[in-house]
């Protein structure tokens, strides 16, 4: 999905070049990973750190979107040590073989994963663990507090003709749908009727002021004051708010919001197998986790242990409520013929609200 794109710009990046596609001749102490560009591992302290603990060079590789994270990963075996892959295409990558299974053993920080989400067959595809459980989140809404007074608690306000021409929305299919899924009462994953998911769209009409593509762009568009109210990823409306000083506020509001879920995997062929499990559990670890959380802004860890270190106000303690989980539908694997008839829906959607 898409939202990672929403960190860009969060963190330097240490030891960046480029593959240019190539299998690379690679030292016993290099570890690669692929990611997208500033999620976490890439942050300078942490490569640091882990660099020095473990007399090992890290390098990193980035991706736009999984379709090319999967690419970099068939046409480069043998080139990473460990890949970001969000859990509804670990399955995929499994099934081409692209990544191995991890051993569990040699993550310490496994028993403090929040069992749902370690344990959940979309990371464990043929009952084998082949993505470890990283960080969670939440596709939703965020508003101006100083625009808004009252906090919302409704989907519907994306709608409201009170903020016509003050709402920003991601270009985006697949969220596209699943908003207005959410929005008319459907199942997100495999909403049961397509024509109300166009209506409720085509009704943003008045509403749009504009459509963004990344993180940097939303925080832009709200500065200079051309939206009240967007669509917008938890982690990325906490670190707005933090790191760029914002007045937004965050809402999972009552119909419910779109949850999704990262793991860490090494692929195939991996030269460095025993540095990526190390690097791994140092991702999962409350050490990592809680400072790139409190410095800079990040999704929910999975790991509980991390969550419960976090200042009690902090938003990835609130989503962490059992209350709010539960209004949450997961991202589901879409297949392909679906995920077209939604790309050309969400093509004409635009085309109707720019004429």
């Amino acid at each position: 999905m898409h939202r990672r794109s929403f960190l860009l710009g969060s963190a330097a990046v240490l030891g960046l070049t480029a593959t240019g596609g190539m299998r690379r001749a690679a030292a016993a102490t290099e570890l690669r990973v692929l990611n997208w560009q500033g999620y976490g591992t890439d942050e300078a302290w942490a490569v640091e750190l882990f660099s020095k603990r473990h007399d090992a060079k890290v390098t990193h590789d980035y991706f736009n979107s999984e379709q090319e994270m999967l690419t970099k990963l068939r046409t480069s075996p043998g080139t990473y040590d460990v890949v970001l892959i969000n859990s509804t295409f670990t399955a995929q990558a499994q099934s081409e073989k692209l990544i191995q299974p991890i051993d569990s053993g040699k993550i310490k920080n496994f028993k403090d994963l929040t069992p749902a989400l370690r344990d959940h067959a979309y990371l464990n595809p043929d009952g084998k663990l082949y993505g470890l459980s990283w960080v969670w989140g939440v596709t939703s809404f965020a508003y101006n507090t100083e625009k808004i007074k009252e906090r919302p608690d409704s989907i519907q306000i994306l709608w409201d003709p009170k903020l016509k021409g003050r709402v920003g929305w991601r270009d985006d299919a697949v969220e596209a749908v699943q908003m207005a899924a959410i929005a008319t009462g459907q199942n997100m994953n495999n909403p049961a009727d397509m024509q109300k998911i166009r209506k409720k769209l085509e009704a943003l009409k008045p509403q749009i002021a504009t459509f963004w593509s990344s993180e940097d762009e939303w925080n832009k568009h709200m500065q200079a004051g051309e939206f009240d109210v967007a669509v917008y990823w938890s982690g990325s409306a906490a670190r707005s708010r933090k790191a760029f000083k914002l007045p937004v506020d965050f809402v999972v509001p009552k119909e419910g919001a779109i949850g999704w879920f990262d793991g860490l995997s090494i692929p195939t062929g991996a030269p460095n197998r025993d540095l990526a499990h190390a690097f791994i559990d140092f991702m999962v670890d409350p050490e990592f986790y809680v400072r790139w959380d409190t410095d800079v802004g990040a999704p929910a860890s999975a790991n509980a242990v991390a969550n419960a270190q976090l200042p009690p106000d902090a938003l990835n303690r609130k989503l962490s409520d059992p209350a709010v989980v539960k209004r949450l539908q997961f991202m589901a694997p879409i297949p392909d013929d679906r995920r077209q008839q939604w790309l050309e829906l969400w093509q004409e959607v635009k085309t109707y609200i720019a004429g």
